[in-house]
């Protein structure tokens, strides 16, 4: 892995907001004052937090069951949690093998936590961009079988790309790599929804130092999925993709939106 990289504790960053959020405790100072700000402004963001980790879930169940997939190449995976992509595809098939990368210094110290695996099955850890495609491919393919399907999950992460037509492109590099009956899984955050989720943002990428989260529309997110089959239903806010009804009725929608997509 080389040389191991700086954590700067002086600016939030995202993955450790995110880590707060969802009650965990790998954050500093730094981001527990950028998570608290932002909640004041939008209080409900906890709740999107945790209903984006369910959504992750829920996808990789779904590839590892119904649509057999036994390769996850998992980029911005962020600080190991409860449910990691591993964990979970694992429980379904205890063969799957899956391939973490993050460019968060934080998440390699976590390393050894997501590189745990089944006996039958394996996980890797590989310290890169996802503004690096190529270089994430080259180690992928170290690591993962590219004559069979593989998912590759983009979760929070594509926001943090500015440009849209430069995220839809790291995208394309990345599917257009992945052998027939490949796996697109995405999710993120949208401004359809909440005001002051909106508000909340700006405010965050104005003020926090933090490297800016880019929320986009349903139809943006939707256009990461050019060329691929949509698994039902579609692009939808994340607690309503495949979600099982409760006695509180159907869940409401938030605003991070989510879908998957088979490569044909």
């Amino acid at each position: 892995m080389g040389d191991r990289p700086v954590i700067d504790t002086t600016v939030p960053h995202s993955a450790r907001v995110w880590n707060y959020w969802l009650g965990g405790k790998d954050h500093y100072p730094v981001d527990r004052e950028a998570g608290e700000a932002f909640l004041k402004v939008f209080p409900g963001m906890a709740q999107g937090a945790r209903a984006s980790r369910a959504f992750l879930g829920r996808t990789v169940r779904y590839l590892a069951g119904e649509a057999g997939v036994r390769q996850f190449l998992d980029v911005g995976t962020g600080l190991p949690t409860a449910d990691n992509t591993h964990e979970v595809a694992q429980a379904v098939a205890p063969e799957s093998t899956i391939l973490y990368v993050d460019n968060d210094p934080l998440v390699l110290t976590h390393a050894r936590a997501l590189m745990t695996s089944s006996p039958e099955g394996a996980t890797d850890y590989v310290h890169a961009d996802l503004r690096e495609p190529e270089r994430i491919l080259d180690e992928a393919r170290k690591r993962l079988d590219f004559g069979r399907p593989i998912a590759l999950m983009l979760m929070g992460i594509l926001g943090h790309i500015p440009d849209y037509d430069e995220a839809r492109r790291l995208v394309r590099v990345l599917v257009d790599a992945l052998p027939p009956g490949s796996y697109l899984a995405v999710n993120d955050g949208t401004n359809a929804h909440s005001e002051a989720n909106k508000e909340a943002h700006d405010q965050y990428n104005d003020e926090s130092g933090g490297e800016p989260y880019i929320q986009r529309s349903p139809e943006q997110i939707g256009g990461f999925f050019e060329g691929l089959e949509l698994v039902e239903p579609g692009v939808v806010s994340v607690t309503r993709w495949r979600y099982e009804e409760t006695e509180f009725g159907v869940p409401p929608v938030v605003d991070g939106y989510g879908a998957v997509g088979r490569k044909p």
